[in-house]
């Protein structure tokens, strides 16, 4: 993990698109009512964030975007805007249960209009690291590196991917751009793996990283045929994996994806001689069980 690969969250589109997500949720819960009747503009709140189980921190980073934006998007009276956060841990620490994480204080309105959001990106992002720190953890000292994919949340794929940064994992593509990945459905419509490189080459100068599922040891070799960057062995079992690595010169990557788990990501890694770069596993994100966090107003 590198400062720069972190740093990418916090600048340009991805924290244009996390905050439009910040955005909708505020949008989405609406007035509070209940806070706006109950608590004058001037009354405040400390409260406190605290783990309830041993987790991984993430998406304490977030925390002061979603204070800034409440109060922007959330007009109460002027003057009551300022708020404090304090922070006990940073994103990719490992807290025990009870841990203090987090220290807060703000107006009532706004602390208690943030609370949910907060909540809801701590507890689904920290959840992202946990599970990709475990497939991390059984993947250490085979070489082989672990990949996220495409399947996040609209809205959420930077603080997700983000998220499996945090839990030692590394993104796969974050956009249909930044690398060609040719399907079975793109390869079977063109009308084989050759045919459908040969149009992104044509269609693109210069041509970004091109990816090739592959399903068989046939399409393997097509591909190295075709000099592209990378291969995905899709849905390979060991012994399939076993078979189509040592086809695949060392220039040309490989990935392993499909239907992968915690039970079976090492026996995959170890498959062949022909070490396998990566393997990519959607769960990571689309699967994670939220990490357990509260918000405890203490005055």
């Amino acid at each position: 993990m590198t400062t720069s690969s972190i740093n990418f969250f916090f600048t340009g589109e991805a924290l244009q698109f996390t905050l439009s997500a910040i955005d909708l949720a505020i949008d989405e819960d609406g007035p509070d009512l209940t806070s706006n009747a109950v608590f004058a503009p001037e009354q405040r709140l400390k409260a406190q964030i605290v783990a309830k189980e041993d987790t991984i921190v993430c998406g304490l980073t977030y925390v002061r975007y979603i204070m800034d934006r409440v109060i922007e998007r959330d007009p109460q009276p002027a003057g009551f805007d300022d708020y404090t956060v304090e922070t006990f841990a940073a994103d990719g620490d490992r807290v025990s249960n009870g841990s203090l994480v987090v220290r807060l204080e703000a107006s009532a309105r706004r602390l208690l209009k943030a609370e949910r959001i907060i909540l809801n990106f701590m507890t689904h992002l920290s959840g992202i690291s946990n599970l990709t720190a475990r497939y991390a953890a059984a993947l250490e000292g085979s070489g082989t590196r672990l990949l996220d994919t495409r399947k996040t949340l609209p809205g959420l794929r930077y603080p997700e991917k983000y998220a499996v940064i945090i839990g030692g994992g590394l993104n796969h593509r974050r956009n249909l751009a930044e690398m060609l990945m040719l399907k079975d459905n793109h390869i079977d419509l063109a009308g084989s793996i050759t045919a459908a490189v040969e149009r992104l080459r044509t269609a693109y100068a210069p041509c970004p990283p091109i990816e090739v599922e592959c399903r068989t040891v046939a399409d393997v070799q097509e591909a190295v045929s075709c000099s592209v960057d990378r291969i995905m062995l899709d849905n390979m079992d060991a012994a399939g994996l076993a078979e189509a690595l040592p086809y695949i010169p060392a220039h040309i990557e490989t990935e392993a994806s499909g239907g992968v788990t915690l039970e079976t990501i090492r026996t995959l890694a170890d498959a062949s001689g022909r070490k396998l770069d990566y393997i990519s596993v959607g769960r990571l994100t689309h699967s994670a069980p939220s990490a357990d966090f509260s918000m405890r107003i203490s005055e």
